[in-house]
């Protein structure tokens, strides 16, 4: 099959055509994906897709009308994609149903501990022979109760990490993980959750019923000095909220590898240019939040998974067979 890869960057390439071995035709773009550059993928069998492409009606529409019938997303998330439309149009779209979530929920952690203990302060201090401790005081993560939203494999791990550390760890999903009651975390509604957590990792996805999450409402209910943390989808969170309640105090810190309006602006070298994305400069400047660019995921073990699983869907899809990794198929 001729596949064009959207929004490629150097790693992408290199782990994909490892995993292809030649079977499928793959062309490349640097470009995301949207209603304009739909027409790239004129006479292409299938597309392959990243978190920041969008792929909403219009955009469905387009790609069908150039010959598109597959759409391989590289990645677990799917919230770019209007599945429906994808169906009206002939399209099947798949996605990585599974990758290494050690990745992301050590990445979790190692923000946690970064923000919590003022590491990257410290580093930047110390390359200016600033060897003061002023500024740099932290806590003890023993005996702090730890909130986990959601426990699919990526917060199940991070619980079990934080039970390590010594935390009482809380928990809030549709279904409980016997796992992990059986080690002692205990599951509370998610405003229970919220009262009590002194540390708050997200980990679940963005669909209409968890977009913003964490808004207002939810924010003020939070203890003062809450540690927010963030690995899975920047929706989760109203960002202007954020802020406020940042400026306010009620928020200790917040940890952040996503950003609701991050399309456009992560996976690219934006140095050279004028920020003016005011609430992310706004963010950026408190010295108290910690930003990294959609890096959780971005493990060798994690990359290898993503390319040999996205590698199978077109081989699977090509060849008629079923796969658990379809999220829609054809109507027509």
């Amino acid at each position: 099959m001729r596949v064009l890869v959207y929004d490629t960057h150097s790693y992408d390439r290199t782990f994909l055509e490892a995993a292809n071995a030649g079977r499928h035709a793959l062309e490349f773009t640097t470009a995301q994906l949207d209603s304009q550059t739909a027409a790239l993928a004129q006479g292409f069998d299938a597309v392959c897709l990243f978190v920041n492409d969008r792929a909403d009606a219009v955009v469905m529409a387009r790609l069908a009308a150039g010959g598109v019938r597959c759409i391989a997303q590289r990645s677990t998330g799917y919230n770019n994609l209007d599945l429906a439309a994808a169906a009206q149009h002939g399209i099947t779209c798949l996605r990585v149903g599974y990758y290494s979530p050690y990745a992301v929920a050590e990445f979790a952690v190692g923000l946690l501990q970064t923000l919590n203990r003022r590491i990257h302060r410290a580093w930047n201090r110390t390359r200016e022979f600033n060897f003061r401790l002023a500024g740099l005081l932290g806590h003890d993560l023993h005996g702090r109760t730890v909130g986990v939203v959601g426990t699919g494999k990526i917060g199940a791990i991070f619980a079990r990490i934080m039970l390590g550390f010594g935390c009482p760890v809380l928990a809030t999903d549709m279904v409980e993980d016997a796992t992990l009651v059986a080690l002692g975390v205990r599951y509370v509604a998610l405003d229970a959750l919220l009262r009590e957590a002194e540390i708050l990792s997200l980990h679940v996805p963005l669909t209409p019923t968890t977009r913003h999450v964490l808004d207002a409402a939810t924010l003020a209910i939070t203890r003062p000095g809450v540690i927010i943390v963030n690995t899975s989808r920047g929706g989760l969170i109203d960002t202007a909220a954020l802020v406020a309640a940042i400026e306010s105090g009620h928020v200790g810190g917040v940890a952040l590898d996503v950003y609701e309006e991050e399309e456009g602006k992560f996976f690219r070298d934006l140095s050279d240019t004028v920020m003016t994305d005011d609430v992310l400069a706004r963010l950026l400047s408190f010295p108290n939040v910690l930003l990294t660019s959609h890096q959780a995921f971005f493990t060798h073990e994690a990359m290898t998974t993503i390319a040999e699983t996205t590698i199978a869907n077109l081989d699977d899809w090509a060849a008629g067979r079923r796969t658990d990794n379809v999220l829609s198929a054809p109507t027509t």
